[in-house]
C-alpha cells in the first residue's frame, strides 16, 4: 500500500523515522510529510503558516537510515497535512495514514485534542483508513510521579520500535474493515519482548494529563499540565496499558448522533 506517515511531533521526532522503517520493512510505500515544529494539542485544526507570499513552505528531509524515502517538513498542522496529501501535494494520495508515534498516550475522551488523532480522522473524513498510534511514556509516573521526570529520560532510550511494529502490524487488520475506519492504537514503552499482547479497550472517561489553572491575575492566567491520579476502570485503554498490554480503540469521525430524540416546535 502507499503509506502516508505524519505526525504532532514535527518532522524531527525520534519515533517518525522508527514508524517509516517499519512500514518500509512491511512492503509498503512510504512517504513521510509532518510538521516542522511541534503540533501537540490542535487536534483536527486546519492551520497553516504561509510566508508572505501565501506559500505554505515544504522543506525536503532526509530521514537517517531511509534514504530512498521522501520526507517533507510542512508549515503546517497534522490534519492540514492530511489534507493536502489527499490533494496530490506529496505524490500519489496515500491508500491509508499512521499518525505517529505520538510521546505519551493518547487515551480516554482526551483524544479529542490530539493532533495525532486528529490527523486520522481527518483521513477518514477524506474516506482513507488511518492508525493513530502513541508510546505510553506516562504510566510509570502515575503513582505520584511527576511530568518533570520525562525529561530524565532521552527519546533515543524510548521503545519507539515496539510501537510503531504494532502499527505497522495492524494494517493488515485495518485492509479487512471498512473504508474510513480509524484505529486508535496505545503502546506501553518496552521492548516488544516484554509486551504482553494487544488488547481492543474502550476509551478511559479521562485522559493521563489535564490543564490545571495554576494561578491568575490582574490580566492574565498561568497553566500547568498535571498527571492524573485517578484509576482507570478496569478494560478501558488506560488500564490495560498499566498492566502491559497494547490497545486498539475503533474511533468515530464526527456524525450526527441519531440516538437523540430532539423534539422540535
Amino acid at each position: 500500500m502507499r503509506v502516508l506517515i505524519t505526525n504532532d511531533d514535527g518532522i524531527s521526532a525520534t519515533g517518525l523515522r522508527a514508524l517509516a522503517e517499519a512500514a518500509v520493512k512491511a512492503g509498503h510505500e512510504v512517504v513521510v510529510a509532518a510538521p516542522r515544529t511541534e503540533h501537540s494539542g490542535y487536534g483536527a485544526a486546519l492551520i497553516a503558516a504561509p510566508n508572505d507570499d501565501g506559500q505554505i513552505e515544504v522543506e525536503p528531509h532526509t530521514l537517517d537510515g531511509l534514504p530512498g524515502v521522501r520526507a517533507y517538513g510542512v508549515a503546517a498542522s497534522p490534519a492540514f497535512i492530511v489534507v493536502l496529501a489527499l490533494r496530490d501535494a506529496f505524490g500519489t494520495p496515500p491508500d491509508v495514514v499512521l499518525s505517529g508515534p505520538n510521546r505519551g498516550a493518547n487515551a480516554g475522551h482526551a483524544v479529542l485534542h490530539s493532533g495525532t488523532v486528529g490527523a486520522a480522522l481527518t483521513a477518514a473524513a477524506g474516506d482513507r483508513s488511518a492508525i493513530a498510534v502513541s508510546l505510553d511514556v506516562v504510566s510509570p509516573l502515575i503513582d505520584g510521579g511527576s511530568l518533570q521526570a520525562l525529561s530524565g529520560i532521552g527519546d533515543d532510550e524510548r521503545h519507539w520500535d515496539t510501537a510503531a511494529t504494532v502499527a505497522v502490524d495492524l494494517l493488515a487488520t485495518l485492509t479487512e474493515l471498512p473504508s474510513g475506519t480509524v484505529l486508535n492504537v496505545n503502546v506501553p514503552d518496552v521492548t516488544i519482548e516484554d509486551l504482553k499482547g494487544v488488547r481492543r479497550a474502550a476509551p478511559a472517561g479521562f485522559g493521563q494529563v489535564s490543564v490545571a489553572l495554576e494561578e491568575s491575575g490582574e490580566g492574565y492566567l498561568r497553566t500547568g499540565m498535571r498527571i492524573s491520579q485517578e484509576r482507570a476502570a478496569p478494560g478501558t485503554d488506560l488500564a490495560l496499558l498499566a498492566d502491559g498490554y497494547a490497545t486498539v480503540t475503533p474511533l468515530t469521525s464526527v456524525d450526527d448522533d441519531r440516538s437523540v430524540d430532539l423534539p422540535l416546535p
